[in-house]
This record gives C-alpha cells, sequence and structure tokens, in this order.
C-alpha cells in the first residue's frame, strides 16, 4: 500500500463524514456505506493504519464507523 493509496482512503472516509454529520447516527450510515461500497482491499488497507500515524487523519466519527467495522471484519 502507498502513502498515497492511504491518504486518499484517509481522505475518502473523512469526505463521507462530512456529508452525514447532520444525520443521528453517522457512525452506523460511515460503516454501513463503506461496507457496502469499498473493495475487501480499500477496507484492509485502511483498517492497517488506524492505530499508525496516518489514522491521525481521521475524523473521530469516519475513525469510529472504521473501528466499528474492523471489530466485524476480524
Amino acid at each position: 500500500m502507498s502513502a498515497h493509496t492511504t491518504e486518499k482512503l484517509i481522505y475518502m472516509a473523512n469526505q463521507i463524514a462530512r456529508n452525514v454529520t447532520h444525520e443521528a447516527d453517522p457512525v452506523a450510515m460511515i460503516a454501513d456505506h463503506i461496507h457496502a461500497f469499498w473493495s475487501v482491499r480499500m477496507k484492509a488497507d485502511v483498517f492497517a493504519v488506524l492505530d499508525g500515524p496516518a489514522g491521525a487523519a481521521l475524523d473521530p466519527v469516519a475513525r469510529a464507523a472504521l473501528e466499528r467495522l474492523a471489530a466485524h471484519a476480524g
């Protein structure tokens, strides 16, 4: 996984978070969207950086959604 790919995935997750902040449960909406539309590889790549320096760039709501998905993934 390249740094560019990681940055793009984080950007995308944050973009989704910005678009659903008005919803009743934005964490669930983000998790549902990523589960439905991201490939297995995309999810695995972003899960791999959650606890690293790159993961610090995640919006807190996006991070919560990704952590929820990662917990269910394995």
